[in-house]
């Protein structure tokens, strides 16, 4: 346990010092590697191997499709068309960012993405119709995780390499839990409105519906072609993701004619840094969990876990959830999922736990992490959209933060919930 408390503590350290994540997690399998003396090359070797996955490919992928989706239109048609179909409710403009942010995390399967998309698109407007900055701002922050919920989703795909389970029946899995997670939303957002009289509901029409979808059928295709071609076994899902990019070309280019040439090749830019981060997260996080293993820490805390849980699954994933909502406060999703996935997974197996189910949980809970402080990146791009501290939007997202967490354990303690699209898909 001794090289746990080195690793550990100078990770908390370096996050605590405000050092990126990807670098604190680096920095603390560097110091652990000198502690007991194993030579660094070895440390070079696992961060290698924790990337070179074909799987993996599908990141980079979805990253640019999801960038080049964004600044080629696609977004704010997603709203309109979302505007047309909810935005009569109370609160309507509130509602339409959830739904809208369910269609975006179809396109991007990117929680940070998802909330800059839409929060650009909408949170201004909404200021502009009488929405106070801080309701729109945290409707926003945590409805962006609904983009790593909703398939294609970057940590579904990274669970999937870890588990060695299957990318397709893990974005199968996901439907569902994604579309109760917005209605839990939308239920908070349709009680507050109601009680604040926040904002003004825009008049249903027929013909505002079919022309706004007329005009977004193109972005409604993405999942449709993406999720079709998975699971009709034309392509793999890293095959997805370049057919995903070579569409959002297409109709960024020459159907909405909003992409250009210097355009793209800021997108690509943009796309490119964002996934040399991720990928190094995934690295050191590869390092910092074979860490972990060989030393025998992860068998160590497993076996502390199965003991909690007295056999039984409830507690369990009880537990499961407390630690995950932790770690989400401090760490960012996909290195957390190559953290805990080695750990967890063998004590959730031996309970009976589905794997896939297990990794819809994983995945909903850190995702939610997104959204609360101290490192919540969505917190931040949706005060920064509006205008406001960071300390005003927080007090204003906990009713939004405890539905997310209910259905959370709905899903957890469910697992028909996640299971049912799987199981009727792939045995058919």
């Amino acid at each position: 346990m001794t090289v746990a408390a080195v690793l550990f503590g100078s990770l908390v350290v370096a996050l605590i010092l405000g050092v990126p994540i990807a670098v604190s997690i680096g920095l603390s399998v560097v110091v652990s590697f000198l502690f007991v003396d194993m030579p660094l090359a070895a440390m070079a070797q696992r961060m290698y191997a924790g990337v070179s996955t074909f799987t993996l490919m599908a990141i980079p992928f979805f990253m640019l499709a999801g960038a080049l989706m964004e600044t080629g239109g696609m977004s704010k048609r997603l709203v309109r068309f979302a505007n047309s179909l909810i935005g009569m409710l109370a609160g309507g403009l509130a509602h339409v960012q959830i739904l809208a942010s369910m269609f975006f995390g179809a396109l991007s399967g990117s929680a940070p993405a998802t909330t800059a998309a839409i929060g650009s698109a909408l949170i201004p407007e909404m200021s502009r119709r009488g929405y106070p900055r801080e309701f729109s701002a945290a409707v926003q922050a945590v409805a962006g995780t609904v983009g790593t919920i909703i398939p294609p989703s970057i940590p579904m795909v990274v669970y999937g390499v870890v588990a060695g389970q299957s990318i397709g029946k893990l974005f199968a899995a996901g439907m569902v839990p994604g579309v109760l997670y917005g209605l839990g939303l939308m239920t908070v957002v349709y009680f507050v409105a109601k009680k604040k009289d926040y904002g003004s509901a825009t008049v249903f029409s027929l013909k505002e519906c079919w022309l706004s979808f007329k005009d977004a059928i193109w972005a409604l295709l993405v999942p449709v072609i993406i999720l079709g071609g998975i699971y009709s076994g034309i392509f793999t899902p890293t095959e997805a993701g370049a057919v995903a990019v070579v569409y959002g070309l297409i109709a960024g280019i020459f159907i909405y004619k909003e992409l250009n040439f210097s355009k793209t090749v800021e997108v690509m830019a943009k796309a490119s840094t964002n996934t040399a981060m991720v990928l190094l997260i995934i690295s050191a996080a590869a390092a910092f969990s074979w860490l972990l293993n060989i030393k025998g820490v992860a068998a160590l805390v497993g076996s502390w876990f199965a003991t909690a849980a007295g056999g039984g699954p409830f507690i369990f994933m009880t537990l499961v959830v407390l630690l995950l909502l932790f770690m989400g406060c401090f760490m960012e999703t996909v290195a957390s999922v190559l953290i805990v996935t080695p750990i967890l997974l063998p004590v959730a197996v031996s309970l009976g736990i589905d794997p896939i189910h297990f990794g819809i949980v994983i995945v909903m809970t850190l995702s939610l992490g997104m959204s609360t402080p101290p490192v919540g990146e969505n917190l931040y791009i949706a005060a920064s959209i509006a205008g406001i501290s960071f300390e005003k939007l927080i007090g204003n997202i906990w009713p939004f933060f405890l539905v997310a967490i209910a259905v959370i354990l709905l899903v957890a303690f469910v697992p028909f919930i996640s299971l049912m699209l799987p199981n009727f898909m792939y045995n058919f």
